[in-house]
């Protein structure tokens, strides 16, 4: 029986699109049209201090221009929290969940008092443990109302998992995941109620994702991911990351450094086509 292949393209609205989410959005639409599969666009509101109206209205003005094109109704994370809140209470109920109250001012300190702290994936230290033998319920983290976060205890999580844990990267194969990497990693905090995290693989698994085509940063989350699909008993997408766009000084384009957007692109003549053409579409 044949699975129609389902791809997606998932910006957040904290700033405009840059050539970096171009190339991703282009590449995903491409590959879903030649392999005969659906292409999806997710918002990826989630963070509730940090997105605007304005510049969700953007992504979809520069995705036009593009000439990308995608099926309605977008999902827009916002409106499904629930559905995050659901696989955490699942998590509670596994015994896997704890309530950590440290400031991330107390956790640096911490870390930075270690001699040759271990630091997870993204470079940030791996959670000391403080909070391990204190609220240790979701309930009395809800009841605590500011200042927490969830956590998975990865100790826990890893008994929990009776296979070895893979993903199929494609182009390569079957790569083993290393989930232990990022300790005991914060799922929720009280500002934003899901982390990309745990929000990801939802959404993909609500959405049918079959294919996750994504930039290389996020090569090492995959890890996490495919723990968290294994203890949701959430289906496995097929990955592929790809390589990112680069500025001419070598530095990986991104919101926080103020890349070029692609509406400042237009702004100066640039064309949809020579756009698509720079990038090798």
């Amino acid at each position: 029986m044949f699975l129609q292949p389902v791809f997606r393209f998932a910006p957040s609205p904290n700033g405009y699109l840059h050539l970096g989410h171009a190339y991703s959005a282009l590449l995903n639409q491409k590959r879903a049209h030649e392999s005969g599969g659906r292409f999806l666009l997710r918002i990826e509101d989630i963070d509730l201090d940090r997105a605007r109206p304005e510049y969700e209205q953007a992504i979809y003005e520069d995705l036009e221009w593009l000439g990308v094109s995608w099926e309605t109704p977008v999902r827009r994370q916002s409106e499904h929290i629930a559905d995050y809140s659901d696989a955490l209470h699942k998590l509670e109920e596994m015994k896997l969940l704890f309530s950590c109250d440290c400031t991330r001012a107390a956790l640096a300190k911490f870390a930075a008092d270690g001699k040759n702290w271990p630091r997870d994936p993204d470079d940030s230290p791996l959670y000391s443990g403080l909070c391990h033998t204190k609220m240790n319920s979701l309930a009395l983290a809800i009841e605590q109302k500011s200042g927490f976060a969830l956590r998975l205890r990865m100790s826990h999580a890893l008994k929990r998992i009776e296979e070895r844990l893979c993903w199929r990267e494609d182009s390569i194969g079957l790569i083993v995941a290393e989930p232990a990497r990022w300790g005991d990693v914060t799922l929720s905090r009280k500002h934003t109620p899901a982390s990309y995290h745990i929000a990801v693989v939802v959404d993909d698994a609500l959405q049918g994702v079959t294919d996750v085509v994504r930039g290389c940063d996020l090569y090492e989350a995959t890890s996490l991911h495919r723990l968290l699909q294994t203890l949701l008993g959430l289906p496995e997408p097929n990955y592929h990351h790809h390589e990112l766009i680069y500025d001419s000084l070598g530095a990986k384009l991104s919101k926080s450094q103020k890349s070029i957007s692609l509406r400042a692109l237009r702004k100066e003549g640039m064309s949809a086509q020579a756009l698509k053409k720079h990038l090798g579409f």
